[in-house]
């Protein structure tokens, strides 16, 4: 069950839905106004025509972040975006918010420079931290393939999405 944030509170993460393929017009929107957006992107090959080529898509296509502490004002300001479907949550003072350490694991996802595949949500399998390498202490799900290697997936529980990094599992100890 997502956490509530009351009007009050400290800066939190919130996720905003974007209409199709608009999550950076949002994203830029936002910035230009001051606010922290957080909007996750991979390398993915595009087809054009006959002509393919790799460029950067948002992680979760059709989301994007954003750390704020927010009240009556900034709701209706963000709300003005265009491209912005809506912030998910009941109302602006009863807002979905995704907790520190989910985005923080994305982040050292996206540091890492280890290839990341779109990966289905699990919500079944074992917990699991990461002892040592670029991804220390990043906790995730992983999914055995073999016992040197297997993946390891870091989700997003409001978003029902995940990534998966490939990794060695014998860098890993039960969180």
């Amino acid at each position: 069950m997502p956490e509530l944030v009351e009007a009050s509170a400290s800066r939190r993460w919130h996720v905003l839905w974007t209409h199709s393929n608009c999550e950076k017009l949002v994203h830029d929107q936002l910035a230009a106004k001051g606010f922290d957006p957080f909007l996750p992107t991979v390398e993915e090959w595009a087809r054009r025509g006959a002509v393919r080529r790799l460029g950067r898509v948002p992680m979760f296509r059709g989301y994007l972040f954003l750390r704020h502490a927010m009240d009556k004002a900034s709701y209706h300001e963000i709300c003005k975006a265009r491209g912005l479907a809506r912030v998910l949550g009941e109302r602006w003072d009863r807002l979905d918010v995704v907790p520190d350490r989910e985005i923080e694991a994305v982040r050292r996802l996206l540091q890492s420079d280890l290839p990341i595949l779109a990966h289905p949500y699990l919500r079944e399998g074992q917990r699991v931290r990461i002892t040592e390498g670029p991804l220390a202490d990043t906790e995730g799900i992983v999914v055995r393939v073999n016992p040197k290697k297997g993946l390891l997936v870091v989700s997003v529980h409001l978003l029902r999405r995940s990534v998966a990094v490939h990794l060695d599992c014998t860098r890993l100890e039960a969180a």
